[in-house]
């Protein structure tokens, strides 16, 4: 068994940006670059948006009572930008996402946390209704700077092949 191939961002100034499904092997894996440090407006917007009334995510008198002691970061925030973390290196040129599986939150996120993750290559083939395009399924895991684990989960997203993406037009 071969070890992984990992791969790190950041890329030069006008290199080609993102992949295409032959770029994919099983068993890659990238550390996505940069980390991201979760802010209380980052928080607060997103609680605000997306309608959450929950207020362990914004009042902080409430928080301070509950088994945090503190304000924890909205999950669904956190799932966005660990996902958004990963679009460079696994679906910037994809055609779509098709199911996220397994979500795991083994540890809560609080305000002022920095976020670093890397997604593996867990599996690959050619898409039977798309010849032109391939599936890719990886599992991202998210770390605060201590190393804690965050996050976890599954996606699966289509790609095109090799000269047949918006991009190489």
């Amino acid at each position: 068994m071969t070890a992984p191939r990992e791969e790190t961002a950041p890329r030069r100034p006008g290199e080609s940006s993102g992949r295409v499904y032959e770029d994919f092997a099983v068993g890659d894996v990238y550390r996505h670059w940069p980390g991201r440090t979760i802010l209380e407006a980052d928080n607060t917007w997103f609680t605000l948006l997306t309608m959450n009334t929950h207020p362990l995510h914004f009042d902080a008198e409430y928080a301070a009572k509950s088994e945090y002691g503190r304000i924890v970061v909205n999950s669904c925030l956190t799932l966005s930008i660990v996902a958004g973390m990963s679009v460079r290196d696994l679906s910037q040129n994809a055609i779509c996402n098709l199911g996220w599986t397994d979500i795991r939150m083994p540890a809560p996120v609080f305000i002022g946390d920095t976020l670093y993750a890397e997604s593996e290559v867990l599996a690959k083939r050619e898409s039977a209704s798309r010849p032109t395009a391939g599936i890719v399924t990886a599992r991202t895991t998210a770390r605060k700077a201590d190393g804690t684990v965050v996050m976890t989960y599954e996606r699966t997203f289509l790609v095109p092949k090799r000269g047949h993406g918006i991009a190489d037009d």
